[in-house]
């Protein structure tokens, strides 16, 4: 049974509270449930789109501008909004964060953190056009290569291990496609 739940306190049905949690016929986790229409509330994974830009073997990582960790570095990435692919959600995350319009090459990480509940999809990009300014949720936007990255600075564990993953292979020019979780504080990859 999963125990983690939504923060609902009513239900987005009939407006009834308190919910109730329980395991409902047929399924194998723990949900909330309105004990006065039925209605089932699930906890699904957020899904967490960005990209590696690589120009010339410097990739572009953007200086976080809001918490968690402002000031670290980190590549541009974030939620996944309704209607959207999840190529769209990443070539948006990056206008947004870098102000780069950006070609969505292929797939080059998938990465699940059940402790939050995400699920991270990191895609390798070419630079299009440099559009416009960062928006608010970047400080600043750099280029680094393997030996100028601020690498005390990456703010999660795992952008830094996929992009040490991505300067060893670069020097061999093939990428391949990573799945990884972090489960207890350890980020295990599979190849």
């Amino acid at each position: 049974m999963n125990p983690r739940h939504p923060a609902a306190r009513h239900c987005p049905q009939c407006g009834h509270a308190p919910l109730e949690q329980c395991v409902p016929p047929g399924d194998t986790h723990l949900r909330l449930r309105c004990p006065a229409c039925a209605h089932l509330i699930y906890d699904n994974p957020r899904v967490i789109a960005g990209a590696i830009i690589d120009e010339g073997g410097r990739i572009a990582l953007c200086q976080r501008g809001i918490p968690p960790g402002v000031g670290r570095w980190t590549l541009p990435a974030g939620f996944m909004e309704h209607g959207e692919s999840v190529e769209e959600a990443a070539a948006r995350e990056v206008m947004e964060e870098t102000g780069m319009r950006v070609e969505i090459r292929s797939p080059y990480s998938i990465f699940s953190v059940p402790p939050t509940n995400e699920i991270y999809l990191i895609y390798r990009a070419t630079l299009v056009a440099h559009e416009t300014e960062p928006g608010p949720e970047s400080l600043q936007v750099q280029w680094f290569g393997a030996n100028d990255l601020p690498w005390q600075e990456i703010f999660y564990p795992a952008i830094g291990q996929i992009l040490t993953r991505y300067f060893d292979e670069g020097l061999t020019g093939r990428h391949g496609v990573y799945s990884g979780s972090m489960e207890s504080g350890h980020i295990h990859f599979i190849s």
